[in-house]
């Protein structure tokens, strides 16, 4: 049997990234000296299938959902803040919602397992229960709420595309999910606890090293879902990383260029590239966030974020944060003159 989430991705277009690069190669500059932003371009031109591609609707999706395990004393937070969190975000105070604000970027939020019996209005109500089991002493959620939550991130990627998004960036909130997203990177790359565990929203030493024993302690009780993505998503991750990993699944297969946040998201990346190898063609990669485990993700998925600027935050804000040098590698990849229209002599390029 097939699930969707294992159904072929879209092909990137290799004709357009070629065409991408030669124009590239034709703009008023010494080739490669604009870096990073000539290659998101190109990147961006094989994704869209255009040699000029440009992004006019970014989409972003916030997934919340509370943690069992932060019964454990693993996070700085009492938990009561997802939810207080989810108004905030609605209401614009979050810096999420300035960020999406500022750009004109389409913003929607989803409950996919939050405590607080009701939804807040505004918020998409897709919750799947209310916070997962605690994942040191059971599995973190059954298969039918795992299957549900990569639901939840499908249907989010359908309405985006349906309000006509080119990219999709997706966010979490959730006190706690850096526990879940440490053990579900450490399950998958065969790591101890103490490799993926950091501070988090504000653990000194001592509470990461307990959080790294938390860790260990699940790794060793799901031992037999180590490796395997959907199982090891099931025992030990959070119904927003699911979601998310989801999400990132459906935008490949949509053809939907994905630019991915910080440390929770790029756990669930991974486990969505282990769940179909094809989406990783269609992430981008926003920031190396100051969580110290989100070097080891980013390693292990080849991935170069484009900023470093110490962001901890979550809630898609370091992929906002990204989401100008999107639009300023098209716009000086479309804008700029070649040589022969500028009538500037070129550069002899050496083979």
């Amino acid at each position: 049997m097939t699930f969707w989430w294992q159904q072929a991705v879209e092909p990137l277009d290799v004709s357009a990234g070629d065409q991408a690069r030669q124009r590239q190669n034709t703009l008023t500059k010494p080739p490669g000296s604009l870096g990073r932003l000539e290659e998101i371009a190109v990147a961006l031109a094989a994704m869209q299938g255009r040699e000029r591609p440009h992004i006019a609707l970014p989409a972003i999706t916030v997934f919340a959902g509370d943690h069992g395990v932060v019964a454990e004393g693993v996070a700085a937070f009492p938990q009561v803040v997802t939810q207080q969190m989810l108004a905030n975000f609605i209401a614009g105070g979050a810096a999420i919602s300035v960020l999406a604000r500022a750009q004109g970027a389409r913003l929607e939020v989803v409950d996919v397992g939050t405590l607080g019996n009701a939804v807040p209005a505004g918020v998409i109500d897709g919750k799947v229960g209310c916070s997962t089991a605690n994942l040191a002493r059971e599995a973190a959620m059954t298969d039918e709420q795992l299957t549900q939550c990569l639901d939840q991130g499908r249907l989010a990627v359908q309405r985006a595309l349906s309000a006509g998004a080119d990219l999709f960036i997706g966010g979490e909130m959730g006190i706690g999910n850096t526990t879940p997203a440490a053990a579900l990177g450490c399950a998958l790359l065969g790591l101890p606890g103490a490799t993926l565990a950091g501070p988090g929203t504000g653990l000194d030493a001592a509470g990461v090293s307990h959080k790294a024993t938390v860790i260990d302690r699940a790794l060793a009780l799901h031992r037999s879902a180590q490796g395997d993505a959907l199982a090891a998503m099931r025992c030990l991750g959070g119904f927003e990383i699911a979601a998310l990993a989801g999400a990132y699944i459906t935008s490949a297969q949509a053809g939907l260029p994905v630019l991915v946040d910080g440390f929770i998201t790029t756990a669930a990346a991974l486990a969505a590239c282990r769940m179909n190898p094809g989406v990783r063609d269609w992430l981008l990669f926003a920031h190396a966030s100051a969580e110290p485990g989100h070097a080891c993700l980013l390693a292990a998925l080849e991935a170069r974020p484009l900023l470093q600027l110490d962001l901890c935050l979550g809630e898609g804000s370091g992929a906002a944060t990204a989401l100008p040098l999107l639009h300023l590698a098209c716009a000086l990849h479309a804008g700029m003159a070649t040589f022969a229209e500028a009538g500037v002599q070129a550069g002899e390029i050496s083979e």
